[in-house]
């Protein structure tokens, strides 16, 4: 019986004591209220984080891909869901459906801008780029992709965080330029106050034009020396078209540089073919020098190049033998003599 009547070590008997509550205040900051026999003066506030405020640019971009995408791709989508916390991903999308599909798919998704990844042939990959619904949009042919495990670079970031963009001057000077440069701002960029983002800047997303594509390429900002240091991932856009509409239309723009990569193969496949056609060519004519008979020669036109007029000889031959020379042996034993006395 005495058991149930045992306190818990470090209870009170059932009193509670009032408990400390948060309020949040009309400007975002937090009051704590203390004990109600404290007086009200000595009540304090904590002031709102940096990242608090009122997120006015509502910009959410889907990302997604459709059916037969290789295993680049798929990480190349997923590193630029990482670097972008305002993005949204959907299921992939069947070849069969028609572009015009994803406007839909956008607005289901509360979404008004678009990154899509189309692949064609298991090889060749396009990026569209769309505001979503009224346009415009532009299609790209995506080339050199190196995606953030592939490249191995020593940057790092922070994840969430808002990038800086870069761009090269050629885009303020040529319209279709400067109508891709308000398409990339408003589709890279976070928006400032976003949930998912957080309050720092330390990495720039470059767009550079060279050799009429667009090189994207993206880097962080180190706090010692503000040098950068290349993060990933990195790809390259060869412009093909730009439309009114979204994901069709009128066409605004045609790249006159651009080479389909079908047409890019078959150029391949002809020089190939060329080289063997002159292997075979020079192979024939070489057989049929070896068949043809050959013809003796009968004058040599090198035969008279070394020869050289001989120096005349005297006609007398001498027919007695010319006396033989007498050696005297004498002096040569005298000069041995003195020869030894030198030398002793």
């Amino acid at each position: 019986m005495m058991a149930a009547f045992k306190r818990k070590r470090g209870s009170n008997s059932g009193v509670k004591k009032p408990g400390k509550k948060a309020k949040i205040a009309e400007n975002g900051t937090r009051k704590q209220n203390i004990n109600s026999d404290q007086e009200p003066e000595k009540e304090y506030t904590i002031p709102a984080p940096v990242s608090v405020g009122k997120w006015k640019n509502k910009e959410r971009v889907l990302v997604f891909s459709s059916r037969g995408i290789s295993f680049r791709t798929r990480h190349l989508m997923q590193d630029l869901r990482t670097i972008m916390p305002h993005t949204k991903q959907d299921t992939k999308m069947d070849r069969k459906d028609k572009l015009f599909v994803i406007n839909e798919v956008c607005e289901i998704k509360n979404c008004n801008k678009c990154i899509f990844f189309e692949a064609k042939k298991k090889q060749d990959l396009y990026m569209w780029l769309s505001n979503v619904p009224n346009g415009p949009s532009a299609k790209f042919l995506v080339q050199n992709v190196h995606t953030l495990a592939e490249l191995k670079m020593t940057g790092n970031c922070l994840k969430g965080s808002r990038p800086l963009l870069s761009f090269d001057p050629q885009f303020d000077k040529e319209p279709h330029y400067a109508l891709l440069k308000e398409l990339f701002i408003q589709i890279f960029a976070t928006p400032q106050y976003h949930p998912k983002s957080q309050p720092f800047v330390d990495h720039v997303f470059t767009f550079t034009i060279t050799d009429n594509r667009i090189w994207f390429r993206n880097y962080q900002i180190i706090e010692e020396d503000a040098s950068l240091v290349e993060i990933g991932p990195r790809f390259v856009l060869n412009l093909i078209k730009m439309f009114q509409g979204s994901f069709g239309g009128p066409t605004l723009y045609e790249n006159p540089h651009y080479q389909s990569p079908n047409v890019h193969r078959r150029m391949i496949r002809l020089a190939t073919a060329a080289k063997l056609r002159e292997k075979q060519m020079v192979k024939e004519l070489q057989k049929t020098r070896r068949k043809e008979e050959k013809q003796p020669v009968t004058h040599d036109p090198t035969e008279d190049v070394f020869v050289t007029p001989a120096e005349e000889k005297p006609s007398d031959i001498q027919l007695v033998a010319p006396k033989p020379r007498i050696i005297k042996k004498k002096k040569n034993k005298e000069f041995k003599r003195q020869r030894m006395q030198k030398a002793r």
